[in-house]
């Protein structure tokens, strides 16, 4: 039982919550149980050792179950050993220390890829870990994270995808006209987000997103550069009929990929799928 929460362990695990300290350990945070239910579960093998308190180890029992399967070191800790560990204000006692998961360009562009996010100078951390999370559910088959956004093991990026970036890879640290290049290179048709683009219904309504799509979004506060928008095969808005000056951007990119989904699975490209 871990019960000092100024012991070296319990330091060296806190100070993965700092993003020097994810890179040379190669190592990051997975806060919860559901987040560490699907770790788990994920064919990545990528828990390296789960801290669990009392109280969660009765009431998550198949994630110790599941821990056991997977051979992973499981070390009671107190309360107070996993406030310390945590970056949560409130933790809610099941931590995970995962190995990086990083995908590569090469490996998530394969044939029959179909729908894909790119986010470019996205900042915070929250809408990365959400648009990783709207992508899961659309079905899409990558996200890629220009070497201009937030770190994706950010521990609120990490929570905000709930266990989503166990589902589909994620690529990181590629600078904006590679990604491009390689998805132009890999048969998608790119399509950028921008307010005064051709609408998204237009291009719905003719057939353009039945075909392989990658949606590119940029900033929270200043989307894409022109120079950086005119690159992309198409330049895309996304109507506003209300009042509001925008959508928020995890909005925006739901939206997108929604739509790229709907129309592909209209064309007979994707199953459908349910939500829980």
């Amino acid at each position: 039982m871990l019960e000092n929460p100024r012991s070296p362990r319990v330091r060296q695990v806190a100070k993965l919550a700092k993003k020097q300290r994810r890179r040379e350990a190669q190592l990051f945070l997975v806060e919860g149980p559901q987040a560490v239910r699907e770790a788990l579960s994920s064919a990545s093998g990528s828990v390296q050792e789960l801290f669990v308190t009392a109280s969660s180890a009765d009431k998550h029992p198949d994630i110790m179950e599941l821990a056991t399967q997977a051979g992973v070191e499981v070390l009671p800790a107190t309360d107070e050993v996993l406030a310390a560990m945590c970056d949560t204000v409130t933790p809610q006692g099941v931590l995970a220390v995962c190995r990086f998961i990083d995908a590569s360009l090469g490996q998530v562009l394969a044939p029959g890829v179909r729908n894909v996010a790119v986010l470019h100078e996205v900042k915070d951390p929250g809408n990365v870990g959400n648009i990783i999370r709207s992508a899961d559910a659309a079905g899409a088959d990558a996200v890629i994270l220009t070497e201009a956004s937030v770190d994706i093991y950010n521990p609120k990026a990490v929570r905000a995808t709930t266990g989503s970036l166990f589902h589909l890879p994620v690529v990181t640290g590629v600078s904006f006209s590679e990604a491009l290049q390689a998805l132009q290179g890999a048969g998608l048709r790119t399509f950028a987000t921008q307010a005064n683009g051709t609408d998204i219904n237009e291009l719905a309504e003719g057939g353009a997103l039945a075909q392989p799509t990658a949606w590119i979004f940029g900033n929270e506060a200043h989307g894409l550069a022109r120079e950086e928008a005119e690159q992309a095969d198409v330049r895309v808005a996304v109507p506003l009929y209300g009042q509001a000056e925008s959508l928020s951007l995890q909005t925006a990119a739901a939206l997108c990929l929604y739509q790229s989904a709907f129309a592909q699975q209209r064309s007979g490209h994707r199953g459908a799928g349910l939500a829980q």
